[in-house]
């Protein structure tokens, strides 16, 4: 495995290329998730030699890939990968991304769908989850009693202690990048998903709590030529470990009509 580092939109992007494969094989782009690297997925890339040539990203802000300069949005995530493999020649080009790394790739092959063929995507969020009114009223109350805390806390170990009790695990462990982790949740990629014309496929647990499937039942009716598979047994992490068998069958399967 060859390492790299790109410049892109001033920020600093490690890529992992796993090597050649036949020609005529096409470009396999794995995209981690939050608070992940390229090693989550590296055992699905592994596994999909045969498929395409991979090359595997640690998003900036992750892994071996400083912060970028300013608070990104997934669209500016896109807009960097898009300036990168515009550097490249002409090749035929899968997107594949968990959570976030889907986020990124919604954005990618709707604001620059020449740099796409296809997107295969697990456990992609983007949409807002569909609550009850009284499961409304209990997150408003308790995001305005965060926010009253908050307030009232210094900056230091009390606000850690407000953050572990009121955020979510991502969010008191975000750091420096809790100010991009709040634009990723709080952004609705609806429009983003209907502008996308490459086929799609989309992967998701059932007993994902993360990003529950009718999320996916959701993007699978904006976009048009999109697919959903829901896998029985596996949540949002271990669709990645004990599903990988039949996410890479899936994927193998999918990357066929682009060799």
């Amino acid at each position: 495995m060859r390492r790299a580092t790109v410049r892109v939109r001033g920020a600093d992007m490690a890529v992992f290329d796993l090597g050649d494969v036949p020609a005529r094989a096409p470009l396999l782009l794995w995209a981690h998730g939050w608070g992940h690297t390229y090693q989550n997925l590296l055992p699905l890339a592994e596994a999909t030699r045969r498929a395409g040539r991979s090359i595997l990203l640690d998003l900036p802000g992750f892994g071996a890939s400083p912060p970028p300069p300013e608070a990104w949005g997934t669209e500016d995530y896109a807009d960097a990968v898009a300036e990168w493999l515009a550097r490249r020649g002409a090749e035929r080009r899968v997107w594949i991304g968990h959570s976030f790394g889907a986020r990124v790739g919604l954005q990618l092959a709707a604001r620059h769908p020449e740099m796409l063929d296809g997107l295969f995507l697990i456990a992609a969020a983007g949409l807002p989850r569909q609550r009850s009114l009284p499961q409304c009223a209990r997150l408003a109350a308790r995001r305005w009693a965060f926010r009253v805390a908050r307030h009232l806390t210094p900056e230091g170990p009390a606000r850690d202690r407000l953050r572990a009790r009121f955020g979510s695990g991502d969010y008191a462990r975000a750091g420096p990048l809790r100010p991009i982790l709040v634009k990723a949740v709080n952004e609705n990629l609806t429009e983003i998903a209907r502008a996308i014309r490459c086929p799609t496929v989309l992967i998701y647990g059932d007993r994902d709590t993360e990003t529950p499937p009718e999320i996916g039942t959701r993007f699978n009716a904006l976009i048009p030529q999109s697919r959903l598979i829901v896998l029985r047994g596996f949540d949002h992490w271990s669709v990645l470990t004990d599903g990988r068998h039949q996410v890479v069958q899936r994927l193998s399967e999918f990357v066929e009509q682009f060799a």
